[in-house]
């Protein structure tokens, strides 16, 4: 599935396949990402997993993410019909646990296909489906590429709610030989933007930019963003957002390779220099990515408007 309207063409050998894993009821951010990647011609989407946002917040989470995954669908105008996968309901409760589900079956299946384009798995939210899929075929390492949005900045690490929300998971992909491009906190919240540029830039443009920016909006009013001290009363954190923008640009001088760590149950890192290094991003370009989607937005509306 690919958006094509526009005015220049994306070269059939620049086309990556990607599926997207979202814990997309979780917060007001994974929304402006899912948007972003729909509208991306680059990315050949092979299938959106709903994930999980721990069970102590909500036992019902997986489930609330992949309705809201369909709500943003239905607001395009785009058939999900296929694309959309139930994920991991809940965290793994050790490093060889197994959890099945259609989005651990989906990585695995794509995965182990006969197709030379790349395939990239993108994770907005914990580990789980990931892990999972690779605990029941290990071959899969070598045959995809994980973009994760999570886990503290380096070299301590530290509290983070992605990584919070599984941290087995976390442990599993970090001793495997996955390919792995890690976008730590410090470097998603490099992508703050304020309410009045989103009314300007977003809300505009068609059913799904007044969406995007009402969610977000109602979600800034609630109580715990209200009275949390990292919320400015006017601004907001497009920290999924990047895990977009490095598939369309990989910000080829904007990481370190370090050895994975190990990560205790405090969420601290513990460098033992056994694992394989992974990509750690320490900058990523938010006025690329957020122009990006700006003009892909307006693009979109005003084709969706001519019809």
């Amino acid at each position: 599935m690919r958006y094509t309207s526009y005015a220049f063409e994306v070269p059939k050998e620049k086309i990556v396949r990607v599926i997207m894993n979202t814990d997309a009821k979780n917060e007001a951010d994974d929304q402006f990402a899912i948007v972003h990647a729909l509208l991306s011609p680059k990315l050949e989407h092979v299938g959106f997993i709903a994930a999980h946002y721990g069970i102590t917040r909500d036992s019902n989470s997986m489930e609330k993410s992949f309705r809201e995954i369909e709500v943003i669908f239905n607001k395009m105008g785009m058939n999900g019909d296929g694309l959309i996968h139930h994920g991991c309901t809940r965290p793994m409760k050790s490093k060889t646990e197994i959890i099945k589900s259609e989005g651990a079956e989906l990585i695995i299946a794509e995965a182990m296909k006969d197709d030379e384009r790349p395939l990239f798995v993108l994770f907005l939210g914990p580990l789980t489906d990931l892990a999972s899929a690779y605990l029941q075929e290990p071959r899969i390492a070598h045959r995809l590429t994980a973009i994760w949005i999570g886990g503290g900045a380096y070299p301590n690490g530290g509290a983070e709610y992605n990584l919070g929300n599984d941290i087995h998971a976390a442990n599993v992909v970090f001793g495997s030989p996955i390919p792995l491009w890690q976008i730590p906190k410090n470097v998603y919240e490099m992508i703050p933007v304020s309410l009045a540029e989103l009314q300007l830039r977003v809300y505009p443009h068609g059913e799904i930019g007044k969406y995007l920016f009402k969610q977000l909006n109602e979600h800034a009013q609630e109580e715990i963003p209200r009275k949390s001290s990292f919320r400015s009363g006017e601004s907001w954190v497009l920290g999924d957002s990047p895990g977009v923008g490095l598939l369309l640009y990989e910000h080829r001088y904007e990481f370190d390779w370090i050895p994975a760590p190990l990560i205790g149950s405090d969420m601290h890192y513990i460098h033992t220099g056994h694992n394989r290094p992974i990509r750690v991003y320490k900058r990523i370009d938010s006025r690329f990515i957020l122009e990006d989607f700006y003009a892909k937005l307006a693009i979109y509306a005003d084709n969706d408007k001519r019809g």
